[in-house]
């Protein structure tokens, strides 16, 4: 179905210009990617969802076809990219992932025009459930320019239910080398400051779920059954102050499965963004 994307520009407020790469028909849907990867991991997603709806996909700043990122980072100018999109496409459906599930989340208790919001394995820190002492000496190893220590770190940080994370450093550190060297690693190797930089945001973000009590739009909280074992805890607290919001724990999945796209997934997805009634407040 590579012949059926189409790609568009739309202006940023800031004057720069967003690449927008659409495909299929029907509502649309936005989808605000995770940290340490760029658009092209989420097109399985996109394709699969392509007889039911448009999907598009962007780059945010500083990654790829994407304008450069604004310093210090504060999100704001992704934000301000999304509210732009969702302007230009009329989309009122959104997808969040990881650190874009924290994006599009702020997005919503802001009030933009998010009618349907599905977040999966939403980075959202909630009364400090999320480990966060990794990240100073992951930083510190960024700036010296280590980025196979620093990538290192962070995936021990954030995947604490792996076996990996377990091993000793020194056969961590090889293995992450290894992995460096393929496409994917390359571009998360590249992205490591960058997501640094988005998790600190995110970590210095925390408090009660109270404080997301505003979003109220209809919101589906998804996570993998198979990925790390906080985020169950945090879409329940968020479900719980949210007026219109439902968990989904999805069998076999890991933190990829939305780049995945597990028909099992799509399918869940498909079904909250078509489906009109309001969820009953948990």
């Amino acid at each position: 179905m590579e012949q059926n994307w189409t790609i568009r520009r739309v202006p940023a407020p800031d004057g720069a210009e967003i690449v927008l790469h659409s495909i299929g028909a029907g509502p649309g849907i936005v989808v605000v990617h995770g940290g340490g990867v760029t658009q092209a991991m989420y097109r399985r997603l996109a394709v699969r969802l392509a007889d039911r709806f448009t999907v598009h996909l962007y780059n945010r700043r500083g990654r790829d076809d994407a304008a450069a990122r604004a310093e210090p980072y504060d999100g704001e100018q992704d934000l301000d990219d999304l509210a732009a999109l969702l302007a230009a496409t009329g989309a009122r459906n959104v997808i969040g992932h990881s650190a874009g599930g924290f994006l599009a989340l702020r997005a919503a208790a802001r009030q933009f025009p998010i009618e349907r919001l599905a977040l999966y394995d939403p980075a959202v820190q909630v009364d400090g459930l999320t480990p966060s002492a990794w990240l100073p000496a992951a930083r510190e190893a960024a700036r010296a320019g280590d980025i196979a220590r620093a990538l290192t770190l962070t995936s021990a940080g954030i995947n604490t239910h792996s076996a990996a994370s377990r091993m000793p450093m020194g056969l961590q550190l090889a293995v992450t080398r290894i992995f460096l060297r393929t496409p994917i690693g390359r571009t998360m190797g590249e992205l490591v400051p960058t997501t640094l930089d988005e998790t600190a945001l995110i970590y210095s973000n925390d408090g009660p779920p109270s404080q997301w009590a505003g979003v109220e739009c209809e919101v589906l909280l998804a996570c993998g059954a198979a990925g790390p074992p906080y985020y169950p805890p945090t879409i329940e607290a968020l479900a719980g102050v949210m007026p219109h919001a439902r968990t989904l724990i999805v069998p076999k999945a890991g933190h990829d499965a939305l780049n995945r796209a597990p028909q099992h997934l799509v399918d869940a997805l498909a079904e909250f963004f078509r489906t009109s009634s309001t969820a009953p407040r948990r």
